[in-house]
């Protein structure tokens, strides 16, 4: 793969992860909403296979596979089964709203590029210059874990939190070693998973998965 083709191939991939960030803070169904998530996470492993390929880091391609196995198809699709069991299929309410939001991604997004710079300048690759996407994707993904009120939503936002962090550690080390990234993938798969079983409890006992009616009920 010859350089230009390299850097073309990841600035597309890259931008598509933040791009896929601001879907998720758009849209308010929540199957679109996964949806995102899961297109976030094949451009993730897309990312991770394009660096593996280009420097014949073979581990970081075995990376690349599992990440888009894990978090192209496994984790949207357990989200998507907890959708289908509930009657709730939309995030209503917001604490901010949708234009308010996207105003809110894009000042985290110029805050990534202002406090990274003195990183991008220690070593100005394609790589690097990528690293405030991913930190930016992090940010957009705590963002999303304060204003969304449904358990759902939440997790999703810790899930796109958990893709800007192995973006930038793919692009700020070459990749990672297969075993951290398969510890951290599983740990996240396990929160999904035990939020399976929460939110089937909670339209049990309550009928609802809103945390802040919840929160309303308790007090």
């Amino acid at each position: 793969m010859s350089s230009t083709v390299f850097v073309q191939l990841l600035d597309l991939a890259v931008g598509s992860t933040l791009l896929c960030a601001f879907a998720i803070l758009w849209r308010r169904d929540l199957v679109a909403i996964v949806r995102a998530l899961s297109v976030q996470g094949i451009a993730l492993g897309i990312v991770a296979g394009l660096i593996g390929i280009y420097h014949h880091e073979s581990e970081l391609v075995a990376v690349a596979a599992f990440v888009l196995i894990l978090k192209g198809a496994v984790l949207p699709g357990v989200l998507l089964r907890i959708i289908g069991a509930g009657d709730e299929t939309r995030e209503v309410h917001p604490r901010v709203n949708v234009p308010a939001s996207l105003l809110t991604a894009a000042a985290l997004t110029l805050l990534a590029y202002a406090t990274s710079q003195s990183v991008v300048a220690l070593d100005p690759s394609a790589e690097t210059r990528a690293i405030p996407i991913g930190l930016a994707t992090a940010l957009i993904g705590v963002f999303v874990l304060a204003n969304r009120h449904k358990a759902v939503t939440q997790v999703i936002g810790f899930v796109v939190l958990d893709n800007g962090i192995s973006l930038v550690a793919f692009l700020a080390t070459t990749g990672v070693p297969l075993v951290v990234e398969l510890g951290v993938a599983l740990d996240v798969l396990a929160a999904v998973l035990i939020l399976q079983v929460l939110t089937a409890r909670m339209r049990a006992k309550f009928g609802v998965t809103d945390l802040d009616q919840l929160r309303e009920l308790h007090d």
